[in-house]
């Protein structure tokens, strides 16, 4: 741009300076062009060619004319030559400061250049070193991997080397039969813990040995004579010391309990047997078997026979029933009746046996009741018995199942063949005993006893006695329903006649039902049972109907209420002892007692105010069909009644009140009476208020004469007895 601008300063002679800037400019190219044109040799320039583009040429002095410094020298019309010139001469006189700057500043500059150069001599030699710690720690990255190879391999080996070892060290370990192993099976008591615990050591090498040899081990042929040795030897100390046990049992006078607990103590010698000799464990278990089963058989024989010894010596038989008479005569040949027959009927305190004190408290020690000359009911003896049967047959199950490791039918199997023989013994002497057994209260005790006992063994979860239970309630139910039936037969045939001289107070027989009755009924609460039910209305049939003929003896209807009354409330009140009050019992002779009652006094009011009694009824039956002054023609029959009654009633209610105290044993049950007659009579006398006080008796002057009704009650009150 300067040479363009000196250009045009050169050229201001030639060109009209005052013209356009862009014709001054091509004025001075084209003098140029002239002046060069002869020395410009052009050779093969091919002017028509499309690649010369002289567009670019005026693209380039376009661009030059933009500049800021051309257009101001184009404005101001300055002689571009000059200019040129101008600006040579400041850029030469700069270039001389600059080169007088840097001669000034050469020492700095000589002393920078050494400095980079001694720089450039230690950043070499660092670089130098930077290599070589970079190619050592090339090969220590190599040797690290080399390592870490031989480090996997190393654990690898370690590993495998390790569980060789283990698998290896177990095997020498089971292999290996130690001194002291071979001196305490040898030489120690089978008592002491060192000789089991060792014993379990050698039945361990047992099982391994075995193990081994089914591998084909070779190193197990090293061990197994020794092995074999010691397990024969231990074999015969363990049968020895068992065997010496169970003969123990067979000492008189011996607890075999104690034994039993020292067996149990050593329950793996029984095991170790049945693994290694199965012939000696069988032996032993034979040898059990047959030692329990005698021991218990002549144990359980000799204490029910000593039970029977202590039993009561009146016991009843087939004449002993409900609906026999008390005054009946036997043949001369015949035992001695019971001194009461009623308390075969009655349950007293026999049926404490059932409560839990008593069903497992001890058993009864027979020589010990002979001494005190003590007597029990059967029920007494068989509880006794069959509580010492329950806890030790439990305790045996228990045993069996625990020495002998066996459960289920094994366990039952094996019970059966030691107590077999004891059950089947108290199965025979029962059936014999009940067969001629008449004593149904007794009989149901046993079967409840027997249903408790059951109760108990399933809940300790022994089943070994559930066939045994079964079996005893299947002789127990059949007598017990026989004898029940055989005492309504005797109720159903009883002749009235024959019971000796009426008596209007509770009769025997219907006492004898009541206490027997209660007693089925009491105990029959806790396990129901549908058959003693279904027998026992059959039996309150009987009875009802037997009531009713023993009734129908008496000549008046009075005496024959009154001997209802007293027999329905004596048994009312007897089931009310210990039969529940749903019980149907209970309310089947409560509502024969309360229509008995208000019949009753219906009876005992009619002598004295009978009159007033019939007319009150015949006068409230008009006033209801609106008929009433059909009466009102029957002033003297009222005039009578009230007067009779304000002069008599005082003296009759007091013979009434007298007369029911002396009819009724229950003295609660006449005071009951008579108070229900009272106050039926003040209702009977408040209707005859009422039917004088219609229109039809209104004009009546006995009215004046009637008792005021309070004053009445008040009278009244004071003829109620208190008992």
């Amino acid at each position: 741009m300067a040479d363009v601008a000196a250009a045009a300063v050169g050229a201001g002679s030639d060109v009209n300076t005052a013209g356009n800037p862009t014709e001054v400019a091509m004025a001075y190219l084209q003098d140029e062009t002239d002046g060069d044109m002869t020395n410009l040799n052009l050779g093969e320039l091919d002017l028509t060619t499309d690649e010369f583009i002289l567009d670019e040429v005026d693209i380039h002095i376009q661009a030059n004319l933009e500049d800021d410094l051309v257009k101001e020298a184009l404005k101001t019309g300055v002689d571009l030559r000059q200019y040129s010139k101008q600006v040579e001469s400041e850029l030469q006189r700069i270039e001389q400061a600059s080169i007088k700057d840097y001669i000034k500043e050469s020492q700095n500059i000589a002393s920078l250049h050494n400095q980079i150069t001694a720089c450039d001599s230690i950043l070499e030699r660092m670089e130098g070193m930077l290599s070589g710690f970079q190619s050592d720690l090339s090969s220590i990255s190599s040797e690290i991997q080399t390592l870490q190879q031989q480090s996997v391999s190393m654990n690898v080996r370690l590993k495998n080397r390790q569980a060789v070892r283990s698998h290896l060290s177990q095997l020498v370990d089971e292999l290996v039969v130690p001194g002291t192993m071979i001196s305490t099976i040898l030489d120690s008591p089978v008592t002491e813990q060192e000789f089991l615990e060792q014993l379990h050591e050698l039945n361990n090498k047992i099982n391994f040995a075995k193990e081994l040899s089914f591998r084909e081990t070779l190193a197990c042929s090293d061990i197994q004579d020794i092995v074999d040795r010691l397990k024969l030897k231990a074999v015969s100390k363990i049968r020895e010391f068992i065997l010496q046990k169970i003969y123990s049992f067979r000492k008189p006078m011996t607890n075999y309990q104690i034994p039993q607990n020292t067996l149990l103590k050593y329950r793996f010698f029984y095991q170790f047997l049945l693994a290694n000799e199965r012939t000696v464990a069988k032996e032993i278990r034979d040898e059990y078997v047959d030692t329990m089963s005698k021991i218990y058989y002549s144990y359980f024989k000799s204490y029910s026979s000593r039970l029977l010894k202590v039993q009561y010596e009146e016991v009843a038989d087939k004449d002993d029933l409900m609906g026999v008479e008390d005054t009946a005569k036997k043949g001369f040949f015949s035992k001695p009746s019971l001194k009461s027959r009623n308390t075969i009927f009655t349950l007293g305190q026999r049926g404490a046996i059932l409560s839990p004190a008593e069903l497992e408290g001890p058993i009864l020690v027979p020589h010990t009741a002979q001494r005190g000359d003590s007597r029990y009911p059967y029920e007494t003896l068989f509880r006794s018995q069959h509580y010492a049967l329950l806890d030790n047959g439990c305790r045996e199950y228990l045993f069996l199942s625990d020495f002998f490791m066996v459960a289920g039918n094994s366990a039952l199997d094996l019970f059966n063949s030691i107590m077999g023989k004891t059950l089947s013994m108290f199965l025979k002497s029962m059936s014999t005993y009940v067969s001629d057994c008449y004593d149904s209260i007794a009989i149901f005790l046993c079967i409840h006893i027997i249903l408790r006992f059951r109760a108990i063994t399933a809940k300790r979860t022994i089943p070994a006695l559930d066939k045994y239970w079964e079996a005893v309630l299947e002789l127990l139910w059949p007598r017990f329903e026989m004898i029940l039936e055989m005492n309504i037969h005797s109720i159903r045939n009883t002749d009235p006649q024959k019971l000796g001289l009426l008596d209007t107070r509770p009769h025997y027989i219907t006492r004898r039902y009541a206490e027997f009755s209660s007693a089925i009924v009491s105990i029959n609460q806790t396990f129901p049972n549908e058959r003693t039910h279904t027998l026992l209305g059959q039996l309150l049939v009987e009875v009802e109907n037997f009531v009713l003929k023993m009734a129908a003896e008496f000549p008046s209807r009075r005496d024959q209420l009154i001997f209802l009354i007293n027999n329905y409330d004596m048994m009312l009140s007897v089931l009310m002892e210990r039969a529940a009050d749903d019980s149907k019992e209970v309310e089947g002779f409560q509502q024969l007692l309360l229509a008995r009652t208000q019949e009753f006094i219906e009876e005992i009011l009619s002598p004295p105010f009978g009159g007033m009694i019939a007319f009150v009824k015949e006068a409230e039956a008009l006033m209801e069909k609106g008929q009433l002054d059909r009466l009102k023609n029957e002033e003297a029959r009222i005039t009578q009644l009230v007067r009779g009654f304000s002069s008599t009633w005082k003296q009759s209610v007091e013979s009434m009140s007298q007369d029911v105290m002396r009819s009724f044993t229950n003295f609660k049950n006449g005071t009951s009476i008579i108070q229900g007659a009272l106050t039926q009579l003040i209702q009977y006398y408040h209707g005859f208020h009422k039917i004088l006080n219609q229109p039809t008796f209104r004009s009546l002057a006995v009215r004046s004469e009637l008792i005021n009704l309070h004053h009445l009650m008040v009278e009244v009150k004071k003829h109620k007895p208190n008992f």
